[in-house]
């Protein structure tokens, strides 16, 4: 028999974390019915990642398949890896999402309900900042879901001056499904793995719970207004919905804003 090749072995490295995500079912229908409450009260769930976890923010809102009602908050401080060195570079993003006290000051910028919700993502689940913003939310009474990498999460050692990790602020925990370091291939002849996973695990968790929290709007009476592809619906479609959808979010967004300093 042959033996799988590194790419045959990363494709069923990512079965697995299918089936990990798949294990999770009861509880991304909880959150999808915690998030369903939040947006059919006029608020918006408020999503927040630094580092690469940007790419689940970005996967939830805004792109096609997806729908207003959430709030996504990536500072680029923490998240613009583009130019690795020099100004602006990956040195000084991952020094600064281990800065206490950052969280408290992204955090000023909204009016914070109980009525809203908050995604926090962490492969590890170990830096400053997004601990922080997630203590800084349950404080404010708005209900934490962490989505992390757990097994990445238990191997690493917590950069928090209280020693949390961002399970120890969270109502809900989801796992990416990733393994520690993320990585998952070993290569013959290189001492470290390579092709991580949590990217994947992560984009299939909050896409199950976009179609959960879809069919729940739905059901309501309240569709939400979904981006959707001229290919898919139409040029003319595609445009009202873009706009109709734009729109809804600037209005929920305003209230984010509304009683600052009040």
């Amino acid at each position: 028999m042959t033996e799988p090749s590194p790419g045959e072995i990363y494709l069923e490295r990512c079965r697995e974390l299918a089936d990990c995500v798949g294990g999770q079912m009861d509880t991304i229908r909880r959150v999808a019915d915690l998030f369903s409450g939040t947006i059919q009260a006029g608020r918006m769930v408020h999503l927040f990642a630094s580092g690469h976890s940007r790419i689940l923010v970005e996967e939830m809102w805004p792109r096609y398949g997806s729908f207003p009602g959430f709030n996504p908050i990536v500072e680029l401080s923490l998240t613009f890896h583009n130019l690795v060195v020099g100004a602006n570079g990956q040195r000084q993003a991952m020094f600064l999402e281990n800065v206490s006290g950052l969280a408290a000051r992204i955090l000023r910028n909204y009016d914070l309900s109980i009525q809203d919700s908050a995604l926090v993502i962490s492969s590890s689940g170990c830096n400053v900042v997004p601990i922080e913003i997630a203590a800084g939310f349950q404080d404010a009474g708005v209900p934490v879901i962490a989505l992390v990498s757990l097994r990445h999460l238990e191997a690493s050692q917590s950069r928090d001056p209280k020693g949390r990790k961002l399970t120890d602020v969270a109502d809900f925990v989801l796992d990416t499904g990733a393994p520690a370091g993320d990585a998952m291939v070993q290569i013959a002849g290189l001492a470290e793995p390579v092709a991580p996973g949590s990217t994947v695990g992560g984009a299939m968790v909050v896409n199950a719970l976009k179609a959960e929290l879809a069919q729940r709007l739905t059901d309501s009476g309240h569709p939400p207004k979904v981006l959707a592809a001229g290919a898919v619906v139409g040029a003319e479609r595609a445009t009202e919905l873009f706009e109709s959808a734009y729109d809804e979010h600037a209005r929920r967004l305003a209230a984010l804003y509304a009683n600052l300093g009040m």
